[in-house]
């Protein structure tokens, strides 16, 4: 009998066709597929094949997964743990890879399109426009789970950088005056994209201040994707150095006589 194996797969932002070649192959070869059905598009779900068994989490506990893994591996079953988006990102899998190292049971990785990349894609957004933002912070409220104290909403909007904030669509009131008192003005360019990359996404350009408005305007309580930073509909910032004529690079000579 074969050995039993479990992989983490990131199933992209939404759109079927955004899962990685890898991930999509794994599951078609998997024997089993336990998914996040509240987040991942169940048009995946086709890929698998004819007989695959088929565990919606959403109304699982841990315990429920780890029994599955367990069953998988008496019978010695390719199991794939559909997440959505990347893994690593809010995906808690953690805790599922240390069941599986007390179980003995072997498990690997495949990445996936995190959702702030979904959400740039749709506004055809750079995250890291020279003279205006160079890095891109990837964070959340404090909810059931909570927030380091050196993470907080404020600290990190003192930096003034570009901001993705996952799992807060719920409080944008709160979300906004926190932005403010940690340095954003208030009105700092923002966007609120609703399920990015679906065939029903929304997405909106506002301000820091405008973020619960704008939610409220249009019905968006759940399943968004908040972005912040100057970056947003920015027009006036430095071009890029990798393609300035006069700079150097291990591939091209520069031209100093432009």
């Amino acid at each position: 009998m074969a050995e039993a194996k479990v992989v983490f797969v990131g199933a992209g932002p939404g759109a079927p066709d955004l899962i990685t070649v890898r991930g999509r192959d794994l599951i078609a070869a998997a024997d089993m597929v336990i998914y996040a059905g509240s987040l991942v598009n169940p048009q995946l779900l086709d890929y698998a094949k004819a007989g695959c068994e088929i565990y919606n989490s959403a109304h699982m506990t841990l315990e429920d997964v780890v029994e599955k893994y367990r069953e998988a591996q008496t019978r010695g079953l390719l199991v794939v743990r559909l997440h959505t988006g990347d893994p690593s990102i809010y995906g808690a899998i953690k805790e599922q890879m240390d069941a599986l190292d007390e179980l003995g049971i072997a498990y690997e990785s495949c990445p996936g399109v995190s959702a702030c990349f979904g959400a740039a894609s749709a506004l055809d957004l750079e995250f890291t426009l020279p003279g205006l933002s160079q890095s891109l912070i990837i964070t959340r409220m404090a909810g059931k789970t909570g927030v380091p104290e050196k993470e907080s909403i404020e600290q990190f909007a003192a930096h003034d950088s570009t901001m993705a904030i996952y799992l807060s669509a719920g409080s944008l009131g709160e979300l906004s005056a926190r932005l403010i008192a940690g340095g954003y003005r208030p009105d700092t360019p923002a966007a609120l994209v609703y399920k990015a990359t679906w065939e029903d996404e929304m997405k909106f350009v506002c301000t820091v201040a405008e973020l619960e408005e704008t939610a409220r305007a249009h019905g968006i309580r759940k399943t968004a994707l908040v972005l912040v930073g100057k970056v947003i509909g920015a027009n006036n910032y430095e071009k890029s150095k990798l393609y300035d004529p006069p700079f150097s690079t291990e591939y091209r000579h520069a031209h100093t006589d432009r």
